[in-house]
């Protein structure tokens, strides 16, 4: 495994410095940062011209001049990284460095949303095959995939954005809604349940007075003014997250692993108030993160107290139920600022905005509600990008799970008597993941390459408007830092997706 690795990564470094070459020649080859200034009518324009030769070394052959770049950035190794300056005289990297963040906040949740729904709705479908859910889910993905993303993003704009903040004005959801929400909430759902006909409609049926009932209720307690999940539907949905996890790891019979996902949503409860009971302003970022981490290591041993046997699925269990624990806790603290947010002088009762980052003029030291406003100007491109990423991830996880189905190995399992879950979970869904690997490493990797189109839309200063603006203004340097940048991480990915290989199918053998 090691020589592998090791012949990998140093056929990476071939590729990524022989791209590299020969994109730095051609694009300087093919433009001229000169002719701008060529012409110019301005009195000093020999000046500017010459500091701009000597600035970005223009004077120099282009492959020399490769080389002059090539020596600052292997300086990184030695901590002294120089990828060069800008037209503009400023530093690359910084603006490198300043662009990766708001990309990576950008991006990463709507890929890991598209991965994990997408590949969930793609096993869904390939194990009903030519149900109702499948076909409704072929022609939604099929719809989704083919959109283009401005029409998309014009799309959210007029009816998640300004439509939604209409709505909040009043906060009570009106008849034509009242009618349309539950006969669509209760499509989806009876199509997700399945069986017969006689059955689907009366699961239908139930699904949309069981909706119509609750958006009354949230009608009359102005809900959607003043939202929240108090304790009690934060253990009841953190009991029923349990219950549903324990039952599709190790089946709905199995009492034990039951027991023991709704210990650890119990636990999840009894933290609910120490966390309720601490000011927003003695929180950040990071101590979040840290805690999430506490709470998966924590519901994880808890769980694995209930056996002695297969706890690696226990651990498995008890991390999952507690990441979902935490993740309503944290949706109600956001529901409790939700008021002090949108009625904010900043906000003004709009607050689901259509361009932008986060907003400036919102000055806060509560940690609940600078993560309200960084969530809400995430919510309109994350769902736009998702939504096209989705439908891939359907298609790719269907076709790969149906072709393990077929496989004589799957036949004997079922032949031994092992449950549809067991098959489908423990056997046929590790093989199906194999082809998936190769898209999901390279989805992760190109994180950092940015969404350009999202990010004009959205008026967003990422990675894509910076590679955008390096090619509009020939800004060579510029370039290559995004460039390099991007075919690193592309390159790792590919790394990553061959050893993950290995991990999920024995017989892939590496080391011959």
């Amino acid at each position: 495994m090691l020589a592998f690795i090791g012949r990998r990564i140093a056929v990476s470094v071939l590729i990524l410095f022989g791209s590299s070459f020969l994109v730095y020649n051609l694009e300087a080859i093919a433009g001229d940062p000169l002719a701008a200034l060529a012409e110019s009518s301005a009195k000093n324009k020999a000046y500017l011209m010459q500091r701009l030769i000597s600035q970005l070394q223009l004077d120099v052959p282009p492959p020399a001049r490769y080389f002059i770049w090539l020596k600052g950035v292997l300086a990184t190794f030695i901590g002294e990284p120089d990828f060069g300056k800008t037209r503009n005289g400023g530093e690359v990297l910084s603006q490198i460095l300043v662009a990766v963040p708001i990309t990576l906040r950008l991006v990463t949740a709507a890929t890991i949303l598209a991965i994990l729904l997408g590949i969930t709705i793609g096993v869904l479908t390939s194990i009903r095959q030519y149900s109702r859910l499948d076909y409704t889910m072929t022609f939604v993905s099929f719809l989704f995939f083919s959109l283009p993303v401005f029409w998309i993003a014009v799309l959210l704009k007029q009816y998640m954005a300004i439509g939604f903040n209409d709505f909040l004005a009043s906060g009570l959801v009106t008849l034509p809604f009242m009618i349309v929400i539950p006969l669509v909430v209760g499509l989806i759902l009876a199509a997700f349940i399945g069986g017969g006909r006689r059955r689907f409609w009366i699961t239908y049926a139930s699904i949309a007075a069981s909706t119509v009932a609750i958006i009354t209720i949230m009608n009359l307690i102005n809900w959607f003014q003043k939202p929240g999940l108090t304790i009690v539907l934060v253990g009841l949905f953190s009991a029923a997250a349990a219950i549903g996890v324990s039952g599709l790891l190790m089946g709905f019979n199995h009492k034990r692993s039951r027991n023991a996902a709704l210990s650890v949503a119990a636990l999840g409860v009894l933290i609910y108030v120490p966390i309720n009971m601490i000011p927003g302003k003695f929180f950040n970022g990071w101590e979040v993160l840290g805690l999430g981490v506490v709470a998966i290591f924590s519901g994880g041993f808890v769980a694995r107290l209930w056996t002695k046997e297969d706890r690696g699925a226990f651990f498995r269990i008890g991390a999952i139920t507690a990441v979902i624990a935490g993740l309503f806790t944290i949706i109600d603290k956001l529901m409790q600022v939700w008021n002090s947010y949108v009625y904010n002088d900043a906000i003004n009762g709009r607050p689901i905005p259509t361009i932008g980052a986060g907003n400036s003029l919102l000055e806060t030291n509560n940690f609940w509600l600078q993560l309200l406003d960084i969530l809400t100007h995430l919510a309109l491109p994350t769902l736009g990008l998702m939504l096209i990423s989705f439908a891939g991830y359907v298609r790719y996880a269907r076709a790969s799970l149906l072709e393990v189905m077929n496989m004589d190995y799957i036949r004997t399992a079922r032949a031994k008597g092992l449950t549809e879950r067991t098959v489908v979970v423990r056997h046929a869904l590790r093989n199906a993941m194999i082809p998936l690997t190769t898209l999901i490493a390279f989805d992760l990797s190109g994180l950092i390459g940015g969404a350009f189109i999202t990010e004009s839309i959205y008026g967003w200063k990422g990675m894509g408007t910076v590679f955008l603006r390096s090619v509009s203004t020939q800004d060579l340097n510029l370039l290559m830092g995004v460039f390099f940048l991007t075919s690193f991480l592309a390159l790792m990915g590919n790394l990553l997706a061959d050893i993950t290989y290995s991990a999920l199918d024995p017989r892939i053998r590496v080391g011959k």
